[in-house]
């Protein structure tokens, strides 16, 4: 039976299922709120529809609510109406027992470890295409507009050549991409963790700016934006969530990836307290590696299980 890549992807107002080739080919995907099929390719869609049947095609089932209803007890019979006695009904409607339901039904646990670089922002990048319409979305690109679409799809390249760098990390280091966290869209570019700690990675994709940075100050173009605190904050959260489930005090520190800065990246001051690192996508696979040892091999492995999880990210 041939292995589809089945992934599910539920935000925005969007339930889809995505299926792509063994290899990585995407086919298109499934609206599981109109039960329609979205080929990329009217040749795909025969094998769009061929994954969609295979029964072990997902990458993890759907849980089924294990349904037990409660007892209904039978009413006792109605007392015969005499003549001495006003006619009623003793049981009303109202006072009928509510027959309920109890659920037990864990939340599916899917393995993050097969998300692909970008995925999440390339995800959001055609849900605003669609959005915007085939030609409205040309006619932006064609004039070069700073659009919503051209966000997501510019950061999503971005957090690709990451991922290449990342890649040089020898055997001993586990990276995940693209990890969903909470239930409000949001998701983490990547995870890396290896003998030199655990480290939430922060893609920032500038290609024709300039960069600045001075202790807890980031300025592109002279604009300072808010990447160190969100950055700090992610790692925060990531440590936490990692303690929680692997049994041992996790700590993690953020990386602000910058990608292109053509017009420069200054780097006058790493921000205060050691939690938060700015880096060059070019250098970041050397610095991760060049820090101090924490972890032996079991502890990489164990705090990578957890991560891979994906209830570990939405408690």
């Amino acid at each position: 039976m041939t292995k589809w890549i089945v992934r599910r992807w539920a935000r925005y107002g969007h339930d889809r299922l995505y299926v792509a080739t063994p290899d990585g080919a995407a086919l298109g995907y499934l609206d599981l709120k109109t039960g329609r099929c979205h080929a990329d390719t009217l040749a795909n869609l025969p094998l769009l529809k061929a994954a969609l049947a295979e029964p072990h095609g997902r990458s993890a089932p759907v849980a089924v609510p294990n349904f037990k209803p409660v007892r209904r007890e039978p009413y006792p019979p109605a007392p015969a109406p005499s003549s001495s006695t006003p006619t009623w009904d003793p049981y009303p409607a109202s006072a009928a027992p509510v027959v309920s339901a109890q659920y037990s039904a864990p939340p599916p646990v899917w393995d993050l470890s097969a998300n692909q670089p970008g995925a999440a922002a390339r995800e959001r990048a055609l849900a605003e295409r669609e959005a915007q319409g085939s030609v409205r979305h040309w006619l932006a690109r064609f004039v070069g507009a700073r659009t919503q679409e051209r966000a997501w799809r510019i950061g999503a390249d971005g957090e690709q050549a990451v991922a290449e760098q990342l890649s040089l990390l020898g055997g001993q280091w586990r990276v995940l991409h693209a990890v969903p966290v909470g239930e409000r869209g949001s998701d983490i570019d990547h995870v890396v963790i290896g003998p030199t700690g655990v480290f939430t990675v922060n893609t920032k994709y500038h290609p024709h700016d300039s960069v600045w940075v001075g202790g807890n100050t980031f300025m592109v173009n002279g604009q300072r934006v808010p990447y160190i605190r969100n950055s700090r904050h992610e790692a925060r959260r990531a440590a936490r969530l990692l303690s929680e489930q692997v049994g041992f005090p996790v700590d993690a520190v953020g990386v602000v990836a910058v990608v292109g800065a053509q017009r420069g990246l200054t780097v006058k001051r790493q921000p205060e307290d050691g939690r938060v690192a700015v880096v060059p996508r070019r250098r970041i696979s050397r610095y991760l590696a060049g820090l101090p040892a924490r972890f032996n091999a079991r502890e990489v492995e164990a705090v990578f299980e957890v991560a891979r999880r994906s209830t570990t990210w939405r408690p």
